[in-house]
């Protein structure tokens, strides 16, 4: 089983910007799992207009929502030890993630990260577009009428069919790995072998 996660924030440099919503979900192939987490996190810095017209979450929302700290154990309750994956998870939310554990002084996780857009660049040289998740929306025609974008939970289900997507077609090249440049350190990310026909050695994607 894999945890599908993704974060909202205050704007979109992880360097900078302040968590505000956490979204995740169990998830296994071909089966829909009904468990997910949703939560929201009092940001430290005002969110843009612009931004909350984007997500739906405003300067009113953060009153009462939980502290950092807060939302973010109870996102480790819900992943315990699961292998997770992100659209994008690389560059924006691990970065902001532990940035901000760093702030509160608390622990990163250590749980392997599959990223759906580091997994379809490997296999999609050719495609010299962003892989943003529109991008990947549009490139596998996936029907995403009536679903709040911009809301973490609600990406989270489209990042679920879009990893989908990208194992079918790890499946269809035997590929049972991929490599990503992780702030230029080259990295080899292997697939959980439950979701390749063949048996795989080396476990879990090495961090």
């Amino acid at each position: 089983m894999y945890c599908i996660f993704d974060l909202e924030g205050t704007g979109i440099n992880p360097a900078e910007e302040s968590v505000t919503q956490f979204g995740a979900m169990n998830y296994k192939k071909g089966e829909s799992l009904d468990s997910s987490f949703t939560s929201l996190a009092c940001a430290t810095k005002p969110i843009p207009e612009a931004v909350a017209k984007l997500t739906g979450i405003s300067n009113k929302d953060m009153i009462q929502a939980p502290s950092f700290a807060e939302a973010y154990q109870a996102f480790l309750e819900f992943i315990g030890d699961k292998v997770l994956v992100t659209q994008a998870g690389y560059e924006y939310d691990l970065p902001m993630l532990k940035r901000h554990c760093d702030m509160n002084g608390l622990p990163m996780f250590t749980n392997p990260v599959l990223d759906t857009k580091a997994m379809f660049t490997y296999i999609h040289p050719e495609i010299s577009e962003v892989m943003s998740t529109d991008f990947l929306i549009q490139y596998y025609d996936l029907n995403t009428d009536g679903i709040h974008r911009h809301h973490a939970l609600a990406d989270c289900g489209v990042i679920a069919r879009i990893f989908e997507h990208v194992l079918k077609e790890y499946q269809a090249l035997a590929l049972d790995h991929f490599t990503a440049d992780g702030k230029h350190v080259m990295k080899r990310f292997v697939i959980p072998e439950m979701y390749l026909t063949a048996p795989i050695g080396g476990g879990y994607p090495d961090e």
